[in-house]
């Protein structure tokens, strides 16, 4: 027999006083009307209170609904941290619309399948961004002939940049986005979506992989992620945070629209520095800001000229986007820097697991305490599943910190699945979880922790070796910058660790060997033998625009290099 409704103590129904579609976008409206004189945006000598900000995005809103841009339409930008972008994020779905944020480092023929992909009908792009959006939609007009219907193109203006490039692009017949701006109405009637399952942006995976997926997120995760957010890092209202992470890195975390919920106020930077990090902490008074770990790297190896020591004040780093080497995390604690270290992809909206800290543990020695703080920790507040689970039994492994498993997630701050690819939509919810790719362990605690991607571990001699672990142990040696540890074929062993470094500043680099040499000594009282490198190759390292390594131009290089001979470990 089939299982009805379940039973409940009364037959009361939905109506719209006491039932409405979630979503972010009402955070502005509130931040306006309780803040309307607070800063709400600050980029170089530009300023807008909340007040300004909302009127602005209902503007944007209102010009792009009176051009026919509305539900089914996507809206793609390609800008920096600058406030057009953070306005996008509530003028684009105010509008109906989606939007898209596009990674600026990516060249023309990757932004010209994404923009082709998402059928964006405007392209938003920032002066200094603009032959390369140029470049990108004549490759798209190339291929479509005749069938390519251009886009609405919008340039936007920075008064911190050359204008050249701003009077080339208007010449060329791209509307100023202050001009369309203009175009809109301040007091726009804007309408909430219907649904909370209606998509509120898109977003193409980071490109570690050759080929990128566009993942649809909805109005409700959105929503619900801006809160987990706030609460898992234990944000004030009125929190002052600096946008060192990307805005077009899967939505800036959602902490675009975590900001407008606490009357938060957002401080722009165009170009990530250490010395712009510390400037920012000093005349702004940042309390926030998100970095993956190569920025983490940056501040801790600032030149004395550049940092300030001790900081004016507490401030609260989240990093995730690669797993941080202990070294990293104790480094930027000894700093004065507060750390959450988290954990997420852009299918679950950004980080979505958190190395809660107990209280307990900072009466630990330094060592044991980064250890910990290394881990991925356990789900958000706002993903109800997560576990490790065996790849062929589909069973969760035991809670042991040693057996090997997949991490998977499940809830309502995952995708709602990846634009027009069916397929691995379907692979990536097998068995009705999220599957991360990520091979990790499950602590006694409960605690996760990733040990590597599951194409990045390496099988030596039909061992498994954590790529994640030995390169925590290389970043101890004082030489070391930067590290990426990838297989290379071993004629004895199938496979052996060769790791790629960069060196710090002021480095003697005339004996690379016998760096190299006393980098696999540190390795060897570190690890076991058979973990440590065959091979070091100095220089610097490949990365996507969130920092991210990109180990499968080293695997390939490694692959170039050939195999180890005669290994004898």
């Amino acid at each position: 027999m089939a299982a009805g409704p379940e039973r409940d103590i009364d037959e009361l129904p939905k109506n719209p006083a006491n039932y409405m579609a979630l979503t972010p976008l009402w955070f502005l409206e509130r931040a306006a009307t309780v803040h309307p004189e607070r800063l709400a945006v600050v980029h170089g000598p530009a300023r807008y209170m909340w007040a300004d900000t909302y009127r602005r995005c209902r503007r944007l809103a209102s010009a792009l609904a009176s051009r026919s841009i509305g539900p089914g339409s996507t809206v793609s930008v390609i800008a920096p941290n600058i406030p057009a972008i953070y306005e996008a994020h509530f003028g684009v779905p105010m509008a109906g619309a989606v939007v898209n944020c596009v990674n600026i480092r990516l060249n023309a023929p990757a932004i010209a399948f994404l923009l082709d992909h998402s059928s964006s009908e405007v392209v938003m792009v920032d002066q200094e961004f603009f032959l390369l959006a140029e470049e990108s939609l004549k490759i798209i007009a190339d291929k479509k002939k005749g069938a390519f219907k251009p886009p609405i193109l919008i340039v936007i203006g920075d008064e911190t940049c050359d204008p050249k490039s701003l009077q080339n692009a208007v010449r060329k017949g791209a509307i100023e986005y202050e001009k369309f701006l203009e175009s809109g109405d301040p007091e726009f009637a804007w309408k909430p979506p219907k649904d909370e399952w209606q998509s509120i942006a898109l977003g193409y995976t980071s490109g570690t992989t050759s080929s990128p997926k566009g993942v649809v997120l909805h109005h409700r995760g959105a929503y619900l992620m801006s809160f987990s957010n706030s609460l898992i890092w234990g944000m004030n209202e009125g929190a002052i945070y600096l946008w060192t992470l990307p805005m077009f890195h899967c939505n800036g975390w959602c902490f675009t629209w975590s900001l407008a919920a606490l009357c938060g106020t957002s401080i722009c930077l165009r170009q990530v520095t250490a010395k712009a990090v510390y400037s920012a902490i000093a005349n702004h008074g940042v309390t926030h800001f998100c970095a993956a770990p190569v920025v983490l790297n940056t501040i801790i190896n600032a030149p004395p000229s550049d940092a300030i020591v001790p900081l004016p004040h507490v401030v609260n780093v989240m990093t995730a986007g690669a797993a941080p080497p202990p070294s990293v995390l104790a480094a930027m604690s000894n700093l004065g820097f507060r750390i959450t270290h988290t954990y997420g992809l852009s299918e679950t909206y950004g980080p979505s697991t958190v190395c809660a800290w107990k209280p307990e543990w900072d009466r630990l020695p330094p060592e044991e305490r980064a250890r910990l703080h290394a881990r991925q920790g356990v789900r958000y507040i706002g993903l109800e599943g997560l576990d490790v689970i065996n790849l062929r039994t589909m069973a969760p492994v035991p809670a042991d910190g040693t057996t090997l498993g997949e991490i998977v997630m499940r809830g309502n701050i995952v995708m709602k699945g990846y634009l027009k690819n069916p397929k691995a939509s379907e692979e990536a919810f097998a068995n009705g979880w999220y599957h991360s790719g990520d091979l990790g362990v499950k602590h006694p605690d409960g605690y996760i922790e990733v040990k590597d991607r599951a194409k990045d571990i390496i099988i030596s001699g039909g061992e498994n070796i954590s790529s994640l672990e030995v390169e925590s142990a290389l970043y101890l040696h004082p030489a070391v910058l930067e590290v990426a540890v990838v297989a290379r074929p071993d004629e004895r062993w199938g496979e052996s660790p060769c790791a790629f470094v960069t060196l710090k500043e002021g480095v003697d680099r005339t004996n690379e060997r016998a760096l190299a040499v006393d980098i696999m000594k540190l390795c060897r009282a570190k690890m076991p033998a058979y973990w440590v490198p065959k091979s070091v190759v100095f220089g610097p390292l490949p990365k996507t625009a969130t920092g991210k390594i990109k180990k499968h131009e080293l695997r390939a290089k490694a692959k170039e290099m050939g195999p180890v001979k005669k290994s004898r470990l």
